[in-house]
């Protein structure tokens, strides 16, 4: 096994099993739902914007350790941005997991998102790892209508 693949392995395993930001948001003054029912994924994304800015962000649900560890990674990743470079950062990180070409920018933009790049390989598990971000887009969006993956 690659060392890549024993970094993706450990970092999906640990942000499953102790995902950060976890549970409702009990000050959040937005809020959507997402549901991927090929795998049986659903999770609700809370967020608190103050003006363009994440100022807090949490999610709560059940789901493979993949969206698990996805909707952890990516709260952790997106308190402080601004609504502009969360679609920014949704953008690079969708292109990524879908096994497009993408520069060495956009790879240190991602960080520690770049674990996904694998995920490329298996298209079934793409919609595992985005069904977090499409919600979240949703949530800042403030779209009522729950996200599908389907």
């Amino acid at each position: 096994m690659s060392y890549f693949n024993e970094l993706y392995q450990e970092v999906i395993l640990d942000h499953n099993k102790r995902p950060r930001n976890f549970g409702e948001l009990s000050e959040a003054n937005s809020q959507a739902h997402g549901n991927n029912p090929l795998c049986g994924d659903r999770l609700t994304v809370y967020v608190r914007l103050d003006g363009n800015t994440i100022a807090e962000v949490r999610f709560k649900g059940a789901g493979c350790a993949i969206s698990t560890a996805s909707a952890s990674l990516m709260t952790e990743a997106l308190k402080g941005k601004t609504v502009e470079e969360v679609e920014q950062l949704f953008q690079k990180f969708h292109a990524m997991v879908t096994g497009k070409e993408m520069s060495e920018q956009s790879a240190a933009d991602l960080g520690k998102l770049t674990v996904f790049r694998g995920v490329s390989e298996y298209p079934i598990r793409v919609k595992c790892t985005t069904l977090a971000w499409h919600t979240m887009l949703a949530a800042i969006h403030r779209s009522d209508e729950t996200v599908s993956t389907e």
